[in-house]
């Protein structure tokens, strides 16, 4: 049984196979006892349920272009505090984001400008950039820009920690919640 499976370009790759092997056994002259009590040459049976992990992340990689979807990201979310008393408001965030099985970074660079954070983070594909100032810290909310540059707003972080769930668990492509 072959599994063959097309990339973004259509070409085709081998993916899953499931093999009988008749010829082994017989090569490596190997027997068994049977309920019978006679002897008996198996049958091997060869398996490779993705092919190879390097070609599967090889077409996933290819398909994806390195934008991966949220549920696939090792980038998943970049929490950028902007001055005053965010920065413990956006350590909070990051914990409450890896509470909930995110992989969430903190940029605390206070060397950068924001300009720079928020590009730094879009080269490094973050799916979602967390901006978070004196407003947000007082109200509960986090300003949402996806991986593309689209601001999605100000909203508040219980809402967004849901929708960010729901797009992880439904293994979702979608960029906006």
């Amino acid at each position: 049984i072959d599994i063959l499976i097309k990339d973004a370009i259509g070409r085709q790759h081998q993916c899953a196979t499931i093999q009988l092997d008749f010829q082994l056994p017989i090569r490596f002259d190997l027997q068994y006892v049977g309920t019978d009590g006679q002897l008996h040459i198996p049958v091997m049976i060869h398996r490779a349920v993705l092919g190879s992990l390097e070609r599967m992340i090889a077409i996933l990689a290819e398909n994806f272009g390195g934008r991966w979807p949220l549920w696939l990201s090792p980038a998943q979310v970049m929490v950028i505090p902007v001055g005053g008393n965010s920065e413990s408001y956006s350590k909070q965030v990051v914990r409450q984001l890896r509470e909930a099985g995110f992989m969430a970074d903190l940029n605390d660079d206070q060397g950068a400008t924001l300009n720079k954070k928020i590009r730094s983070a879009q080269l490094a594909q973050y799916n979602y950039i967390f901006v978070l100032g004196d407003k947000e810290s007082e109200s509960g909310t986090v300003n949402v820009r996806s991986r593309g540059g689209k601001q999605l707003g100000r909203r508040p972080t219980e809402d967004v920690l849901t929708a960010l769930t729901q797009l992880r668990d439904s293994r979702s492509n979608l960029e906006d919640f």
